[in-house]
């Protein structure tokens, strides 16, 4: 693990996401089947993503980042997947864990966490409000237990997503509808980790059950788990988590799913399957399938990148973020896994044999791509809620 009180500059502006995620390729491409073995990234691969500048790269100018557009994160996101889906994912769970806590905390919670770690800062955890913060002189005991903290073997800070409560009442927002809902960013060494990592897909990415029994959390390295309004950094935090968050599932989708496309392409090119008299690429069946497969993921990747970007450019300009605006980018989001899921299936079909095979990273897409698609943020739940609010019959949604 980085040490952290190593102090790490800001990656040069010059050089973009997608360019630094390039330059890690082959160790990623190295380090994914290890990463599988050992249930979580390599320490090689760890450092890489530091080396490369990735690992500060989202947060604002102040906690070392470059506080990318939309249209860069999007791209970078997809280069990381299509070099692996574990890598991919680290990235659209570590990168924005520490980006959110370096917007959104107090100048108190941020100079003790960034600024006395120099920066070198990583953060993962479960956002979901889990647990349970009694108030207490100066912040929380929080206890919970949360799952799916994606990063969280190579991570010092993990996050955690609380309800605070004052004398056992449940705090409540503003609105006095919604509670309170609330992150906890609690030091490594406070966190009782469960494991239970053991599963189909995604295997190398750490993301561990943990447990906090009344742990204090001083409230200053808490933040409102729906704040829109960054302490610093510009336009992107201004979309808050949710949309981020969302912005991240699609891009891995595709990414995973380019992946898969161009390798099947590689592989129609050189194989024959048996029985047959010519390659897979010269199936009539396999031409048409591939072009409208190729179609769905331009598409797909249309509709994500014109609708982040033209909600960042109605912010910039002035506008609020609207639950129509906001159950836009989910719906892009979510289509675009569920096309990418498609895209997956019709590669692995393709592949034949070559796709059940350990190490391949056909096969690694498809147990990648399936394991990711049963995340809850790009349920149906997302479709349903945007079709509510297209209806006339709720004017907000809390899941958008």
């Amino acid at each position: 693990m980085p040490a952290a009180a190593q102090t790490t500059t800001a990656p040069d502006s010059r050089n973009s996401g997608v360019a630094m995620a390039k330059s890690i390729e082959s160790i990623a491409l190295a380090e994914a089947g290890p990463s599988e073995v050992q249930r979580t990234l390599t320490q090689p691969l760890v450092d890489a993503l530091w080396d490369s500048g990735l690992m500060q790269w989202m947060n604002p100018v102040q906690a070392g980042g470059s506080e990318p557009g939309f249209a860069e994160l999007i791209e970078t996101w997809i280069e990381m997947a299509r070099q692996d889906g574990s890598l991919g994912w680290i990235g659209i769970a570590n990168l924005p864990s520490a980006c959110f806590a370096a917007a959104y905390m107090s100048d108190q919670g941020f100079a003790e966490v960034f600024t006395q770690n120099g920066n070198r800062v990583t953060m993962a955890g479960q956002f979901f409000p889990n647990g349970t913060g009694e108030k207490v002189d100066g912040g929380y005991r929080v206890t919970g237990a949360w799952q799916f903290g994606s990063g969280s073997g190579h991570s010092q800070y993990i996050c955690a997503g609380f309800l605070p409560m004052d004398n056992g009442q449940m705090l409540m927002a503003d609105d006095g509808v919604m509670p309170l809902m609330t992150v906890a960013v609690v030091p490594r060494d406070d966190v009782v980790f469960k494991d239970g990592w053991h599963v189909q897909g995604l295997k190398g990415t750490g993301s561990y059950d943990y447990e906090l029994t009344d742990v204090f959390v001083p409230e200053s390295h808490t933040y409102s788990l729906l704040s829109r309004a960054p302490q610093r950094g510009g336009t992107l935090y201004r979309f808050g988590v949710m949309p981020l968050t969302g912005c991240g599932h699609a891009a891995w989708a595709l990414g995973v799913s380019r992946g898969a496309l161009d390798d099947v392409v590689e592989l129609a090119i050189e194989k024959t399957r048996m029985g047959e008299e010519s390659s897979i690429a010269h199936k009539l069946t396999f031409q048409r399938d591939l072009a409208h497969h190729e179609g769905m993921w331009r598409a797909a990747h249309r509709l994500v990148v014109d609708t982040y970007t033209q909600m960042e450019s109605r912010l910039e300009a002035g506008e609020a973020l609207s639950p129509t605006m906001r159950a836009d980018m989910r719906i892009a989001a979510t289509y675009a896994t569920e096309a990418s899921r498609e895209i997956v299936q019709f590669t692995h079909l393709a592949a034949g044999t070559t796709a059940i095979r350990e190490g391949n990273r056909l096969e690694r897409a498809f147990r990648d791509m399936y394991t990711g698609t049963q995340h809850a943020f790009i349920s149906e739940k997302t479709y349903t809620e945007a079709g509510k609010l297209m209806l006339g019959l709720i004017e907000d949604s809390p899941a958008l």
